[in-house]
């Protein structure tokens, strides 16, 4: 049987948890990030992996830092054939990924070389991409810079955002590692270096990024809050109230000669906003500062009753 330990922290590393679990390896140990507080009261948080590790009575292991921690000593005297690592959030020291007999296998949410990083898919739906995937790559101490083992595309469609894509993407990695596990380690699969000429980035979305820019089209926009959904979520101010837009759509059939962010239309059950090159915005769902998210209709018979149309969202 093959001893294997698991690095991974949000609900994306479940799965693929889950489906090693369910096959002929044994898990020695979970590694995840700390517990961390969370929302504006502040409540202490499991990661979504380690409420997995312990349905499973699984060791766990969650060190703030990996490198140079009692963490890393105690996993290296479990001696695992091999690492298998899924969105953990931390880079690994090169003894810790030289001490497995099989190294260490990282299953990324992208068709690698494109999007390394630590946020793929927001930049793929946010970038319009029609298409990403998920790569097996072998790790090594460079980001997401290892040769590729196995690759398996995935189509984006528009009603995905980044949400509906990492579950989609789970399923995949998961259904990728376990059929290629068996021949991976008897030694049959051969391994292609990345095209360094090719490569992207996807650096974590910064606060700056949330806010949205009205001078961009309509479906430019529209990419971003399907690429900032569920988290981080992209944003508008009106009259210096915070709006997080969650989910809107591009009206095609009709053009404006409004200036960016102008109200176009307000009904009772539509809210219409000017974007770039004359394009449309209808805002679907969206979230006042501190109240739940709401469908439109009910923002504008609440916090939204005073919007009219000639009023102005701001960058």
């Amino acid at each position: 049987m093959i001893n294997i330990v698991f690095m991974g922290t949000p609900f994306f590393s479940i799965s693929i948890l889950e489906g090693l679990l369910k096959q002929d390896y044994h898990v020695l140990a979970v590694v995840t990030q700390p517990d961390r507080k969370v929302g504006r009261k502040g409540i202490l948080t499991f990661p979504p992996v380690k409420n997995a590790a312990l349905r499973y009575n699984l060791s766990i292991f969650q060190p703030e830092k990996i490198i140079n921690s009692y963490e890393m000593d105690e996993i290296l005297e479990l001696k695992p054939d091999l690492i298998v690592t899924a969105a953990f959030g931390q880079f690994l020291p090169e003894k810790l990924l030289q001490t497995p007999k099989f190294g260490a296998i990282n299953v990324h949410a992208s068709l690698l070389p494109k999007y390394r990083g630590g946020a793929p898919v927001h930049y793929a739906i946010i970038n319009g991409e029609n298409k990403t995937g998920v790569s097996l790559i072998k790790m090594v101490k460079k980001m997401d810079a290892g040769d590729i083992i196995a690759q398996k595309p995935l189509q984006i469609t528009q009603e995905d955002n980044v949400g509906t894509m990492f579950e989609k993407l789970s399923l995949l990695g998961r259904d990728l590692l376990l059929e290629t596990l068996p021949q991976y380690l008897k030694g049959k699969i051969k391994s292609i270096p990345q095209n360094e000429d090719a490569v992207t980035f996807s650096p974590n979305i910064t606060h700056s990024q949330e806010q949205v820019d009205w001078q961009k089209d309509a479906t430019k926009i529209n990419n971003q809050i399907r690429g900032m959904y569920p988290w981080p979520i992209a944003y508008t101010m009106y009259n210096g109230l915070r709006i997080k837009l969650h989910k809107a759509t591009v009206i095609k059939t009709e053009a404006t000669t409004q200036k960016p962010g102008v109200v176009v239309k307000r009904t009772k059950k539509e809210l219409l906003i000017a974007a770039g090159n004359k394009s449309i915005l209808r805002l679907d769902e969206v979230q006042s500062a501190g109240k739940d998210k709401l469908k439109i209709v009910d923002f504008l018979n609440g916090a939204g009753k005073d919007l009219q149309a000639g009023d102005i969202f701001s960058n």
